[in-house]
C-alpha cells in the first residue's frame, strides 16, 4: 500500500486488521503563503497560537479547507480539546459558523466522524449514493427521516463503579443493564475492570 524505502527492512505485504487516522497538521496561517516558507504547523486546532480570534479561526479553517478540497482531497480532521470552548464559546460559534457556511456552498461535503470515514475507505461508494450508504444511515438521521427520537426511555440506573448511586440517563435505544462507565462503555453490567486490558 506505500512504499518502503531502506535497507533490512520487512516491509509489510498485506493489510492487517487495524486501521489508523493520521492528524494531518493545519497550516496556521490565515491565508497562503509563500510555499517554500518554512511553518510550523499544528496538529489540533486550540494548539494553533495564531489563532487568537474567532475571524482567525474561521480564516485558518478557510484557508486548510480549500487546500485540502483542491488538492487530494484528504479528510479534514477537526481536533480540539471540548474546554477550549468553555474558554472561549466565540470560537464555538465561529466553527458553528464555518461548518454551515461549508455544508451550504459545497454539496459534496460531509462532517462525519473518523468511523464513518474507516467505513467509506473500507467499502466506497459513490458521493451521489452518500445519504442511502447505510454504514452512515446507522448513526445520523438521512433528510428523508424523522430526526427526532421515536420512543424516549428514560432509564434509572446503576454501576458499582459509582458506589451503587443511582443515574438517570435518557436514550433513543433500550435501557442497558447498568448506567454507562469506565470499562462498561455499553451499560452491560460488566464491572470487573480486571477483564480488560
Amino acid at each position: 500500500p506505500h512504499a518502503c524505502h531502506g535497507n533490512f527492512q520487512k516491509c509489510p505485504t498485506r493489510s492487517y486488521g487495524v486501521w489508523e487516522m493520521v492528524m494531518n497538521e493545519f497550516d496556521p496561517r490565515e491565508l497562503p503563503g509563500d510555499s517554500t516558507e518554512q511553518v510550523s504547523g499544528c496538529v489540533m486546532l486550540d494548539s494553533c497560537t495564531e489563532i487568537r480570534t474567532p475571524d482567525a479561526l474561521y480564516n485558518v479553517l478557510t484557508h486548510n479547507f480549500i487546500r485540502h478540497y483542491e488538492q487530494n482531497r484528504a479528510p479534514m480532521g477537526l481536533f480540539m480539546h471540548a474546554a477550549w470552548f468553555n474558554k472561549s464559546p466565540e470560537m464555538l460559534d465561529a466553527l458553528e459558523f464555518w461548518i454551515d457556511e461549508i455544508l451550504a456552498t459545497y454539496n459534496n461535503v460531509y462532517f462525519v466522524t473518523m468511523n464513518d470515514v474507516l467505513k467509506f475507505m473500507q467499502q466506497p461508494f459513490p458521493i451521489r449514493d452518500a445519504v442511502k450508504f447505510q454504514g452512515w444511515r446507522e448513526r445520523c438521521t438521512a433528510l428523508d427521516t424523522p430526526s427526532e427520537c421515536q420512543v424516549s426511555n428514560t432509564c434509572v440506573l446503576e454501576n458499582s463503579a459509582l458506589g451503587g448511586l443511582r443515574q438517570r440517563m435518557q436514550t433513543c435505544a433500550p435501557c442497558p443493564n447498568g448506567f454507562p462507565w469506565l470499562d462498561d462503555p455499553t451499560g452491560s453490567g460488566l464491572t470487573d475492570g480486571a477483564d480488560f486490558l
